[in-house]
């Protein structure tokens, strides 16, 4: 693992997703002014990735592109160099209009390679929509990030990454902790990492996410062991079982504590963008 130290953690904020409410947490950013604002204070408390998805007038998740590039725009104006992760969640929309943003050519974007359970449905990803969407990834220069929700998924990026349908090696992200799917467990994360290992190489960068009450549990996890981490609102509206959390940067000031704990640098966006392999921006 070397020394923690020599090694820049990204922090990545899920600033909605496509469930919570106000209701849930009057803090959860639903229309893209808020969204904007949200993502400006978790940068300036140390993200350097935004994981987004959009909602509509009614607050109901969307893939509108419409709706995608307005964010995008007001990002690249707020947060200059934070590097943009657009959803093609399965939440969001069906078949192919969950790439319908990919043209926007965001720096990333989030690509599930298999299906699972959520909790109370299939979160269905057939093997053609998932070709689909990384063909699109490819042609717009859109860096995939991997959402591993089983094991078989990181199995099935490497396939992917072998025959040349995931053109860089993968940035694989653990997500553990939805009901139904898999828990979080130290056991598997730590095969994961291994597995990740494996197939991509030492040096390869990876990354987790907990949901809800693992949401700290995996931050620490990922912190520790020289990978990166995955916060906000999306996964978890609380700091701790009696308090909601106050707002995304509130959530990202955590896992930077967690990174000092054990002597982790927090990223730049500098950094960041050159760990994962991508482009400067040019008028960042």
């Amino acid at each position: 693992m070397g020394d923690l130290a020599d090694q820049p953690c990204i922090i990545c904020v899920a600033i909605t997703g496509s469930l919570p409410t106000k209701e849930n947490n009057p803090a959860v950013p639903i229309s893209v002014a808020e969204q904007i604002e949200s993502t400006q204070e978790a940068f300036e408390a140390g993200a350097t990735i935004v994981h987004c998805h959009v909602r509509d007038d009614q607050g109901k998740p969307t893939s509108d592109p419409d709706r995608f590039a307005q964010l995008k725009h007001g990002l690249e104006q707020h947060c200059p160099g934070m590097i943009i992760q657009l959803s093609t969640g399965g939440r969001s929309g069906a078949g192919q209009a969950r790439g319908g943003m990919l043209p926007l050519a965001p720096d990333m974007a989030s690509l599930a390679v298999g299906s699972n359970n959520f909790p109370t449905r299939v979160y269905e990803n057939t093997p053609d929509l998932v070709d689909w969407l990384a063909s699109e990834m490819r042609t717009y220069d859109v860096k995939p990030q991997i959402e591993a929700f089983d094991l078989s998924h990181i199995l099935q990026a490497a396939i992917m990454f072998k025959d040349g349908r995931i053109k860089d090696r993968p940035y694989v992200q653990f997500v553990m902790g939805v009901k139904n799917a898999m828990p979080a467990d130290r056991d598997v994360f730590d095969y994961y990492v291994h597995t990740v290992k494996r197939l991509f190489g030492e040096d390869v960068p990876w990354c987790a996410a907990g949901i809800g009450a693992s949401q700290i549990r995996l931050n620490e996890w990922a912190i520790s062991s020289g990978g990166h981490c995955r916060t906000g609102l999306e996964d978890n509206v609380r700091i701790d079982r009696d308090t909601l959390a106050p707002s995304n940067a509130a959530l990202v000031r955590c896992a930077a504590d967690i990174c000092r704990k054990f002597d982790r640098p927090v990223a730049t966006w500098q950094q960041a963008r050159q760990i994962l392999g991508l482009r400067m921006p040019a008028t960042a």
